[in-house]
């Protein structure tokens, strides 16, 4: 069965399989969860994702789920997955908005400065295009929750990259001002993107103040320490956004005071 657990040799030649999507896709998913070192790795799932990236809107689900998990392996495999970069460029630029949506992720991951200019070329249309709703889904034209994480992670804080960011803190969905705001507070320090974080914090929807707290956890904003702590959400959540302060730390209060705050929840 695909769902049994698994070692990592099988793993590998669950990959292995190219007649057998499915295979693959649970293969893949593995490698990544497990966070795989093994030396064919990364390899096995460049091969995977260059072979399974649908050339056309209409691919097989299938083709695109294994394409989709490759990527998101990929990026959970970073440091050591920087062979990936180029294909992950390639796969940024594919008609299926999932596998771009994986690859924004696992290039931010990565720290590819590569992506740099692809992700802002993709945003510089704004909330009103890129961010726009697709005909006849909820969906965006674009990931941009997804590439706006990514530019945030990769650190290129040039002027024309702050500017394709910031209008998206005016967007009509709460989670995409999240991550614009957690991009920005990353690449700046300026307070106003934490303070706006903060802000979420006290969404009326549960889904905003969970998609908050991980962005303050990233952007390591100390200052949140507390807001963080009183958040409605599960302590769980708060623990992870608390040690993202620990391990990402900008600004006050001091370790200590965040180590005590984690004690208090467990």
């Amino acid at each position: 069965m695909v769902g049994e657990p698994i070692s990592e040799t099988e793993a590998l030649e669950r990959l292995r399989r190219s007649d057998d999507p499915s295979q693959q896709y649970y293969g893949a998913w593995w490698l990544g969860r497990n966070r795989s070192r093994h030396p064919e790795a990364v390899p096995l799932l460049i091969e995977a994702l260059r072979l399974r990236r649908p050339r056309d809107p209409g691919a097989g689900v299938e083709e695109n789920a294994v394409a989709r998990n490759a990527a998101r392996a990929l990026g959970k495999l970073a440091p050591a997955a920087k062979a990936a970069i180029a294909e992950l460029l390639a796969a940024l630029e594919d008609p299926d908005d999932g596998l771009r949506e994986a690859s924004a992720r696992a290039l931010g991951e990565l720290r590819a400065s590569a992506a740099v200019e692809p992700l802002c070329r993709r945003l510089a249309s704004g909330p009103q295009q890129a961010g726009a709703s697709q005909t006849d889904s909820p969906r965006l034209n674009e990931p941009c929750e997804a590439m706006l994480e990514a530019l945030g992670e990769i650190g290129s804080a040039q002027a024309t990259v702050l500017a394709i960011i910031e209008p998206f803190v005016q967007h009509e969905r709460p989670l995409i001002r999240s991550a614009a705001a957690r991009a920005l507070l990353q690449l700046t320090g300026d307070p106003r993107w934490g303070d706006l974080l903060v802000e979420l914090l006290g969404h009326q929807q549960l889904q905003v103040r969970r998609a908050a707290l991980m962005d303050l956890g990233a952007a390591g904003w100390r200052p949140a320490l507390e807001p963080i702590a009183a958040t409605l959400a599960e302590n769980s959540l708060k623990l992870i956004a608390l040690r993202g302060l620990v391990e990402n730390g900008q600004g006050e209060p001091n370790t200590d005071a965040v180590l005590a705050s984690m004690d208090a929840l467990l």
